[in-house]
C-alpha cells in the first residue's frame, strides 16, 4: 500500500528551527492508499502520552510554509505535532500531481488522526487539528465526520467549495456562471486527456499589476518572495491542475457543520478579504465549545506567519482546555 517517498533531510523550511522541539520525517497513509509526507515536532524531554495536533495548509502550500511554523509552534507549548502535505502535492504521494479533492483533503486530516492515534506517546482521546486558508474549511469537515477529533482550530479560513461554485462573495452565484465554468473545464479536461498531461493554472503571479486587489498583492508578498516562497509550494510556482476545481463546484464541505459536537475556534483577520467564509461558518456552529476570535487590522496572510499577530496563546489555551 505505501508508496516510497524520498523526502529531504535538510531544514528547508520558511521559518528557523526551534532548539525547544526534536524534529523528524514521518509518513502515513490515507484510505486511499495516499502515502503522506510530514514534519513532527516533539517537545523536548516530554514524557508520557501527550495531547497532538495536526496541521495542514494554506491552501497550495506546503508543510515547510505556515502548517511547519504553527506545527512548531505548538510543539515549543507542549503538544507532539505533525504538519503534512496533502494528497498529490509536497512530497506527499499520488497521482496526478497537484490536484485537489474535498473529499481525499478531508481523509487526509482523518489519517493524520489515524496515525497519531496509535502512537506510543499520544493520547487516541487528545487529538486535535488545525487548517490553515483552504485547509480550514478542510478541517471542519473532517471535525464533522471524525469523532476522534476532540478540537479543531480554522486559522484564516477558506470554503474552497463555496469560492469556486459562487465565486469571491458569492458574486457568481448564479446557474449560469456555475455553467460556464464547468463548460470549460470539462473542455480543459479534452485537452488534458488528449495531450497525456494536465495542465497547470499558474501559481501566484510574478508581477502584480498596481490596481490588483490588495489581497492578491498580500499572496505575492508571501508566496514569491524569501519571506515565504518555497521550491515545492504550488502556488509559489505552477499552481493547480487547471480542472483541479471540478469537484469543488457541487461538493459543498460545509453541509453539516452545524452537527459538530466538538470544540471549534474561528480565527480571522479583521480586514482579510477572507473574513466572511469564518463568520458564516461560525454561524452555522452549534453549542457553548465555538469560538469566532477576529484579530484587529489583520489580512488573510498575517495569519500565515506573522508570530506577533497569529494568537498562538489562544490556541494553546483552547488545546488545554479540550484535550484535557
Amino acid at each position: 500500500m505505501k508508496e516510497n517517498l524520498i523526502l529531504t533531510e535538510e531544514w528547508d523550511k520558511t521559518f528557523p528551527k526551534s532548539d525547544k522541539v526534536n524534529h523528524s520525517k514521518i509518513t502515513f497513509y490515507n484510505r486511499y492508499g495516499i502515502t503522506l509526507a510530514a514534519d513532527m515536532y516533539e517537545p523536548k524531554n516530554a514524557e508520557g502520552k501527550l495531547a497532538a495536533i495536526a496541521v495542514s495548509g494554506p491552501f497550495g502550500a506546503v508543510k515547510e510554509q505556515a502548517a511547519g511554523l504553527y506545527a512548531q509552534t505548538m510543539a515549543e507549548r507542549g503538544f507532539l505535532t505533525i504538519a503534512f502535505d496533502p494528497s498529490f502535492t509536497g512530497e506527499s504521494g499520488g497521482n496526478p500531481r497537484y490536484v485537489a479533492s474535498p473529499d481525499i483533503n478531508t481523509e487526509d486530516f482523518q489519517a493524520a488522526v489515524d496515525f497519531l492515534s496509535i502512537q506510543d506517546n499520544v493520547d487516541p482521546e487528545k487529538i486535535g487539528i488545525i487548517g490553515i486558508c483552504g485547509w480550514g474549511g478542510m478541517a471542519l469537515n473532517a471535525a464533522a465526520i471524525d469523532t476522534r477529533i476532540k478540537a479543531t482550530v480554522a486559522s484564516t479560513m477558506y470554503d474552497m467549495t463555496r469560492v469556486n461554485a459562487k465565486g469571491y462573495f458569492d458574486a457568481e452565484d448564479s446557474e449560469e456562471a456555475r455553467y460556464e465554468k464547468r463548460r470549460t473545464l470539462n473542455a480543459q479536461r479534452t485537452e488534458d486527456y488528449k495531450n497525456g498531461t494536465y495542465a497547470l493554472a499558474g501559481g501566484v503571479a510574478d508581477d502584480v499589476p498596481d490596481d490588483a486587489p490588495f489581497f492578491v498583492k498580500d499572496y505575492h508578498d508571501y508566496y514569491k518572495t524569501k519571506r515565504g516562497y518555497h521550491a515545492r509550494s504550488l502556488n509559489s510556482n505552477g499552481g493547480w491542475n487547471i480542472t483541479s476545481s471540478l469537484s469543488f463546484l457541487n461538493m459543498p464541505i460545509l453541509q453539516y457543520a452545524d452537527e459538530i459536537r466538538s470544540a471549534v475556534l474561528l480565527i480571522h483577520g479583521e480586514k482579510a478579504h477572507s473574513c466572511y467564509f469564518s463568520r458564516d461558518a461560525y454561524s452555522m456552529l452549534k453549542g457553548d465549545n465555538k469560538e469566532l476570535m477576529i484579530i484587529p487590522g489583520a489580512v488573510h496572510t498575517d495569519l500565515y506567519d506573522k508570530t506577533d499577530v497569529i494568537p498562538f496563546d489562544k490556541m494553546t489555551e483552547f488545546f488545554n482546555k479540550y484535550l484535557k
